[in-house]
């Protein structure tokens, strides 16, 4: 199997090599006084109503309300230049990832996630770092034996969902969620990380926000026999 080459080199957007996003600077920064505003129409948003787009061209993400989100929900909407960002969080119990499987992903931290670029047709592996998101270059038949198999890779929908991982002594948590997520928690950790091993305030912030993780993860149902995927 041929192994994965990493880069630390940041990747702040979805697919590297590209200014960062405004749509990311709400995860980077302290919290404005003024609340956000839709970048299509202008319209304030509010906290629990913020949504995001991903324009797909510059593979980066866009502020939107809800009204503006509800416009790209479909695949092809508005030409595809854009696509809303799902609400769904799932995992499945039945696909158990061994420490031999992580290994061969070759990921240096304890956090990574894995998107599908559209544009690139390739999938792209990022982790969190002090510098920001890190990509890491997946050989494909890495990705196939570790991850591509499983139920969740096949309803994985390119640039706006994300397989998230993190591994610990006891276990490897796998769950799919929202891209926009991820670029989130990737901001958390650069803002708190503190030393080598980003000290006992970021390492809090990683448990908190993968507890809310497995709250909200929906179960896919057992598989039915002879059928390994949906």
């Amino acid at each position: 199997m041929t192994a994965a080459r990493t880069h630390a080199r940041p990747a702040p957007v979805p697919g590297a090599g590209r200014p960062a996003a405004r749509g990311l600077r709400r995860f980077t920064r302290s919290r404005a006084p003024r609340p956000e505003v839709c970048e299509l129409c202008g319209t304030p948003v509010a906290e629990d109503r913020h949504r995001h787009l991903v324009e797909t061209e510059k593979r980066a993400l866009v502020c939107a309300c809800t009204p503006c989100a509800l416009l790209f929900d479909r695949p092809g909407a508005g030409a595809g230049r854009y696509r809303t960002v799902p609400d769904r969080y799932l995992a499945d119990p039945a696909h158990r990832l061994d420490d031999t499987a992580w290994e061969a992903l070759r990921i240096p931290v304890g956090v990574a996630f894995f998107f599908r670029n559209a544009a690139l047709d390739r999938l792209v592996a990022l982790y969190p770092s002090p510098a920001g998101a890190t990509e890491s270059e997946l050989d494909p038949d890495t990705w196939q034996a570790v991850l591509g198999a499983g139920r969740l890779a096949a309803l994985l929908e390119p640039d706006v969902e994300a397989l998230l991982l993190r591994h610990t002594p006891d276990r490897t948590e796998c769950y799919l969620v929202p891209v926009d997520i991820c670029y989130e928690l990737v901001g958390r950790m650069r803002l708190l990380w503190q030393g080598f091993d980003g000290g006992p305030e970021a390492r809090a912030a990683l448990t908190a926000f993968f507890r809310h993780v497995e709250r909200r993860a929906a179960p896919l149902p057992a598989a039915e026999p002879g059928r390994g995927r949906p």
